[in-house]
């Protein structure tokens, strides 16, 4: 089905002589833009920070006068990690705001959820907090992807463990589309290494039951376990786990939140090991890193550094650049064909790529280990 958008955007680009919807949020001095995002529940403190590292961009780029004179503006919605929500405020943000793009929804289902709405209205969605496979496969022209795909995080983490030794691997998630998608990746990647799992261990997000799945961590008896999961969840069953006689190491994913887990764990969190899309904030000379640093710091010197804002952060800036591309006469045809012709836009060691046959941003990937005062070491 995915692989239709691409005669659909051809079509749609060469034909389109009817404004978007979105464009009635381009005026001559604001661009407004909007998501559905989780904001409460396990994961909202982290999609929070997504919010404020968005935020702290764009409010530099308003106090310098905007993009071509138009200042941007984003409202967002709670919609709790339900789908249904989620299609409820986008067409709040769409019909009500007049948003000119959505941009860093979170979710898989969430965002699958809502590409029916993007394609009546012919509006953008920019930058999604997801990395499913499924949602990177053929090029929908209204879909504009930032971070690496959860098959890249999978194959790295995987392809080190293979390289470690490690003959005996668990995984762990949320039984939701989240972690179906995550599940899904582990496996190609497990396949392909030829390390098979050699447990799937599940929780039921809305009453997870973290002692029997560390029960059948003890009885699969992992020397890994990669966590397919975020925000709360991803200690909660690690603290279940090491409540236990079971030392596995613990691997998770970029979307699992370090402030969370610092603050959950504490000195326990030390040697979880998390893939990062995003380059080390301890690297300043990494000109987007720099950035980041220099404007948290003007707006709060004692404000620590965050991984989740950070990449809300770049997320933003790649936006930014593409409407500064665009120019003055701003439209979703035009910011379409300006990302497509973009080819490689470089932030120091952060790279994202986009043309008329991918959409699909970044495939950056690091590992990182937690260390003894919870920072993360590449």
């Amino acid at each position: 089905m995915l692989r239709k958008w691409i005669g659909i955007g051809a079509c749609l680009l060469a034909t389109a002589t009817v404004a978007a919807a979105g464009d009635d949020g381009v005026t001559p001095t604001e661009i407004r833009l909007g998501a559905s995002q989780v904001l409460s529940g396990p994961l909202g403190p982290q999609t929070l920070q997504y919010g404020e590292g968005a935020r702290l961009l764009f409010e530099s780029v308003n106090a310098a006068g905007g993009v071509h004179g138009r200042k941007i503006s984003f409202t967002t919605l709670d919609d709790g990690f339900d789908s249904k929500r989620a299609v409820e405020n986008t067409q709040k943000l769409l019909g009500e705001q007049k948003v000119f793009m959505l941009f860093n929804s979170t979710g898989t289902a969430q965002t699958a959820a809502v590409l029916p709405l993007l394609k009546e209205s012919r509006t953008i969605l920019f930058g999604p907090v997801t990395g499913a496979s499924s949602l990177r496969e053929g090029v929908n022209p209204y879909l504009f992807h930032v971070r690496a795909g959860y098959a890249n995080e999978s194959e790295r983490i995987v392809t080190q463990l293979k390289q470690m030794g490690v003959t005996r691997v668990a995984f762990f998630y949320q039984d939701d589309g989240f972690g179906k998608a995550l599940l899904a990746e582990s496996r190609k990647a497990s396949a392909a290494e030829n390390l098979p799992l050699v447990a799937e261990i599940k929780v039921d997000p809305a009453a997870p039951d973290f002692a029997a799945a560390a029960a059948a961590t003890v009885q699969a008896n992992p020397q890994a376990v990669i966590v397919g999961t975020a925000g709360q969840t991803f200690p909660n069953y690690v603290k279940a786990v090491l409540a236990t006689a079971a030392r596995p190491a613990f691997y998770g994913y970029s979307v699992a939140s370090l402030d969370v887990i610092n603050r959950e764990l504490k000195e326990k969190a030390r040697g979880i090991i998390l893939a990062q899309i995003m380059p080390s904030l301890r690297n300043n000379t990494i000109p987007v890193v720099a950035e980041y640093l220099k404007l948290l710091k003007a707006k709060n010197p004692d404000a620590p550094p965050s991984a989740s804002q950070f990449e809300g952060f770049v997320h933003a800036r790649l936006l930014v650049e593409g409407l500064r591309r665009t120019g003055k006469d701003l439209s979703t045809v035009a910011f379409i064909r300006t990302m497509e012709s973009a080819g490689e836009i470089a932030f120091g060691r952060f790279t994202a790529k986009y043309s008329p046959k991918s959409h699909n941003g970044s495939d950056y990937v690091e590992l990182a280990i937690i260390d003894a005062q919870g920072q993360l070491r590449y």
